[in-house]
């Protein structure tokens, strides 16, 4: 089925055509319009032109099925001007109102926005408590990273601590000093933004092949996942930034009942994660079935567990209410010395730089092409970690990163716009200015089962983003790196040797009789 539309002979701008075309169209019954630009006509704006939009492929609209793809054609008598500053000021107006455009119910984006806070608290929370971190800089800054994102990548890119550095700072003995940690961060983020400017993070984007990417995210989802395990079975030790010895009891706000109430909570309301309206189409439901499954998944199950947790938290110790300071705290310029310096990098970046380049950048692009269609640019991803954290860093704001792992979690729970990340960033800011380092008294009681509930279903996610591996030899390729990156806790080690056997198997595979015909062919 061909189709010839033509716009209107008048300046329209992307959205205006858009908006006129869908109307046009909506006037015949049963049908449904999707329309999507390819980039080299999202950037202009349409003056005296004609555009022709052909082929109806894929479209789900009762039996059958169409979508339009844009072959734009310009007049050929028309010379592009460039837009006066009314046009420029209109253009930029609907590229913010692109980006905070819904996807999905306010609800869904806002469940969605505390998804990833099952990493985000424990580590933030550790972090202010043994290694002095400055809260109100960290929730400040962060809050601005999680805006700036959310309208540079319009899906909701996670705002991560860096795990690795973190993990350094209150594990091992001495402790690093927030000057060490924001050189460790200020490290990393040198390198990435050298890898993103140069082209050689995109390079190495498209070198790596699928089933090792595929293995680190298994790897990590599964960590993430024995990680949630632990943290509802066990009380949570801020000393070693890990899930201690002692059994959590079955009673009381932070119990085991407390723990599983929340998971069933969201098993109910969630399901496996895949939707409603996927999972009635699929197994043809029958109308009541699939009405309680659209309500069920439209609850904002997320949200609702974690505005539970926080209400335990004043249940749990009312002291809090008389602790709370109002204001946020000074902000500095933190003084770093040439030894900070040499025991940030080799104790904090070292270990950090791998699974940042391989989870922050690597993984996160191909997870959003994943989930959302949308393939990333590296360099950008890249160039973004280093600009938040060369920034952030020497104020003593938490080193930061994207992760593979919170962009899953958000997804899991319903966040499906870069507005999801801009709404979380908006309650940090509030939260950072209002309430300041006190803030931490409420975070101290947050019941660490509610936490370990939310982190288990992200690092699920995460790991069935490797299910996309078809053939033996891939999968094969996948459960190797993704077996050594658990057993060595290292991701770099698992990608080392995740590369070197797909290498390995490619070169068994190799047909060597053609590089001896040549070499004949060359010497007669």
């Amino acid at each position: 089925m061909n189709t010839c539309i033509s716009a209107p002979q008048q300046k329209q701008t992307t959205c205006q055509i858009v908006t006129w075309l869908t109307h046009r169209v909506s006037e015949k019954p049963n049908f449904f319009l999707s329309v999507q630009l390819p980039r080299k006509i999202q950037s202009h704006t349409l003056s005296s032109t004609q555009i022709f939009f052909s082929r109806y492929i894929t479209r789900f609209c009762e039996n059958q099925s169409f979508t339009l793809e844009f072959d734009p054609i310009m007049d050929p008598t028309t010379t592009p001007l460039l837009p006066t500053g009314d046009e420029d000021g209109s253009r930029r107006c609907a590229w913010i109102r692109r980006r905070l455009r819904l996807k999905t119910p306010i609800s869904s984006e806002i469940s969605g926005a505390v998804g990833d806070l099952g990493t985000f608290i424990p580590i933030v929370l550790t972090l202010t408590l043994v290694s002095n971190l400055d809260l109100s800089t960290t929730l400040i800054f962060t809050a601005l990273y999680n805006i700036a994102t959310g309208l540079l990548f319009d899906i909701p890119m996670p705002v991560q601590p860096m795990k690795s550095i973190a993990a350094v700072a209150v594990s091992e003995t001495p402790h690093l000093t927030t000057s060490q940690i924001a050189a460790a961060g200020a490290s990393v983020a040198g390198v990435l933004l050298l890898l993103g400017v140069t082209g050689a993070m995109s390079f190495l984007y498209h070198l790596i092949p699928l089933p090792v990417v595929r293995g680190i995210q298994l790897s990590q989802g599964l960590q993430f996942a024995f990680t949630a395990v632990k943290y509802v079975r066990f009380n949570y030790d801020t000393a070693t930034l890990k899930p201690s010895s002692v059994p959590r009891p079955w009673l009381g706000l932070d119990g085991l009942i407390v723990a599983f109430s929340a998971l069933l909570f969201i098993i109910l309301s969630t399901g496996s994660g895949d939707g409603a309206e996927t999972d009635s189409e699929e197994s043809n439901e029958t109308t009541p079935v699939r009405r309680r499954l659209r309500t069920l998944s439209a609850i904002p199950s997320a949200l609702i567990v974690f505005v539970v947790g926080l209400v335990f938290c004043f249940v749990r110790d009312p002291s809090i209410f008389g602790d709370l300071k109002f204001g946020p705290s000074k902000f500095k310029i933190l003084k770093i010395t040439l030894e900070d310096w040499k025991i940030g990098f080799l104790r904090g970046a070292i270990p950090q730089i791998p699974l940042s380049l391989l989870n922050s950048v690597i993984a996160v692009c191909k997870l959003s092409n994943d989930l959302f269609d949308k393939e990333l640019s590296a360099t950008t991803v890249s160039v973004s970690v280093g600009m938040m954290n060369l920034v952030g860093c020497w104020f003593g704001a938490m080193p930061v990163c994207h992760g593979a792992g919170g962009l899953a979690g958000q997804y899991r729970f319903g966040a499906r716009s870069g507005l999801s990340v801009i709404i979380l960033g908006l309650g940090k800011l509030i939260v950072g200015l209002v309430f300041g380092n006190s803030f931490v008294r409420i975070l101290s009681q947050f019941p660490i089962g509610i936490l370990g509930a939310l982190l288990l279903f992200a690092g699920i996610e995460l790991a069935m983003a490797s299910r996309d591996m078809n053939s033996k030899e891939e999968s094969f390729v996948m459960l190797v790196c993704a077996a050594v990156s658990m057993t060595g806790s290292s991701a770099a080690l698992g990608f080392g040797c995740g590369l070197l056997l797909y290498l390995l198997l490619k070169l068994r595979t190799l047909d060597c009789s053609s590089f001896g015909r040549r070499a004949a062919d060359s010497v007669a």
